[in-house]
């Protein structure tokens, strides 16, 4: 991949490509011409993990405080040399009013724009637990009623407080949908397991309407799935009782995507709590399976 476009390095740090990747070799150095973007600042503190999925899967990873880019705010080329842009997990100015929306507001405001611009011209984003809250704040997810060379869409969705009120920590298993349109689950299923912490996740479109084309184009990549891997809206397999077991959205393009679990922190097979009865069993597998996620978003910005 040939790119001569080249990101601020402004009080950057790059992530290292890890001794674990995965990835075919020759994959993995044309993957190091992909430039991801880690938003961080203002209570989110998942970077770290975020970063070593993305430099796991190959690519070169910048992680920039939300301020700095925002002082740039006013130059056009803001986001350019940036192939994906990673929206991570923590809690966002606190959750204050509702999780994602203070730092949503910020971004659509100072930087509507440049990311308009950057979805038009075919980047990828993923968003991830805070990261999903803050694109779904933003319009970008599901971004049905966008069209190209139009500003951000208004919001059309919520992810709200769970049925069972509080903060819920645990382990769940997603069913994967292989018709969906979202490059970053490619071949990832029939079912993926990876761990889920939040208070704020039950899923709520602005009307049926929404909702019917949403699942009608087949926008829900993951769904919460209990033991046989059917989807379900009973606790505690579907943590924030979202109607029809909905734990992620991906945009018409596919290219956009958010999930309320992490698959962040699953990056090693010893992140998993079986992971001692999968070595016993011979079924650990090599990597983290969150890993795959990463891998797939890379492979997409490869493919153009």
């Amino acid at each position: 991949m040939e790119d001569k476009r080249s990101p601020s390095s402004a009080r950057t740090r790059s992530a290292a490509l890890s001794r674990r990747n995965l990835m075919p070799s020759d994959v993995v150095k044309e993957a190091r011409d992909v430039r991801v973007l880690v938003l961080t600042g203002y209570g989110l503190n998942c970077e770290a993990e975020t970063a070593a999925g993305f430099s796991r899967a190959g690519a070169t990873v910048d992680l920039v405080h939300l301020s700095e880019i925002l002082e740039r705010a006013g130059n056009a080329d803001v986001l350019a040399g940036y192939h994906i842009l990673a929206f991570i997990g923590g809690f966002s100015f606190g959750d204050h009013i509702q999780s994602g929306r203070v730092f949503a507001n910020r971004l659509r405001f100072r930087l509507g724009d440049a990311l308009s611009r950057f979805v038009d011209d075919g980047g990828l984003a993923l968003g991830v637990c805070n990261g999903f809250q803050t694109l779904v704040c933003l319009g970008l997810l599901p971004g049905v009623s966008r069209a190209r060379g139009a500003p951000l869409a208004a919001q059309q969705a919520a992810l709200v407080h769970n049925d069972r009120l509080g903060y819920f920590d645990t382990w769940v298993k997603l069913a994967v949908d292989p018709g969906s349109p979202c490059v970053w689950t490619r071949g990832v299923g029939p079912t993926i397991e990876m761990p889920s912490r939040h208070g704020e996740g039950k899923l709520l479109f602005l009307d049926e309407s929404l909702r019917d084309e949403v699942l009608a184009s087949r926008l829900v990549p993951v769904r919460y799935a209990d033991a046989s891997g059917a989807p379900t809206e009973a606790w505690p397999d579907n943590p924030n009782g979202s109607p029809g077991g909905v734990a992620g959205l991906c945009d018409p393009t596919g290219r956009i995507f958010g999930l309320m679990p992490h698959p962040d922190a699953y990056l090693y097979p010893e992140n998993h709590p079986d992971w001692i009865r999968q070595r016993d069993a011979g079924t650990l597998p090599s990597a983290g399976l969150g890993l795959r996620i990463f891998e797939n978003g890379v492979r997409a910005a490869l493919a153009g």
